[in-house]
């Protein structure tokens, strides 16, 4: 992937060094309020780091100013690779919230996905309860195409029955095969 550059942000693939700064918000327990998984140990996280460095599905975002990763984006070409679909994702340090980082690095990548990787799609899925992240797929230009009731689950009951979540599906076309 080539590195993006917006106004405030490096969009790039992870580096190994890239761990501290991703154990920072992936340690936290808040982070997985709407998310898979559970906080990583250092080790876990520096784990993660090697092996995101070695594919293009998870990228760096680094604040310009302080060189510090704040976030990343996850950016996956869905099967069938013709129709030329990508899924988006995004988590980011809480200490980076509410500043606009996570519109300005999302609405880059769709459009450098656009405009370099002849992306017709672009998809994103979030659980409803999750305004922020509604929100910032309505801002950078999603619409929200459907409402799948009770679609997965991340977490179990103390008996190990699944709780389940709905989840909101948004989508963005390259109608004109033009930039935004």
């Amino acid at each position: 992937m080539t590195q993006i550059q917006t106004n405030n942000l490096i969009i790039r693939n992870h580096v190994e060094s890239d761990w501290e700064n991703l154990y920072e918000y992936l340690s936290l327990p808040e982070t997985y309020e709407f998310e898979p998984g559970s906080p990583v140990t250092r080790e876990e996280a520096r784990k993660l780091t090697v092996d995101r460095s070695k594919g293009n599905d998870f990228l760096a975002v680094v604040h310009k100013n302080s060189n510090h990763m704040i976030g990343h984006l996850y950016f996956h070409l869905c099967e069938p690779e013709k129709f030329m679909t990508w899924e988006l994702g995004y988590i980011f340090n809480p200490d980076y919230h509410n500043q606009g980082y996570c519109t300005e690095a999302s609405s880059a990548l769709i459009d450098f996905a656009f405009r370099e990787l002849h992306a017709h799609k672009i998809v994103a899925f979030c659980n409803p309860a999750n305004i922020s992240s509604w929100k910032v797929l309505e801002k950078i230009g999603m619409e929200r195409e459907g409402f799948f009731r009770q679609k997965g689950f991340f977490k179990t009951d103390s008996q190990g029955n699944p709780i389940w979540h709905d989840c909101y599906a948004y989508g963005i076309v390259n109608v004109s095969g033009q930039n935004r």
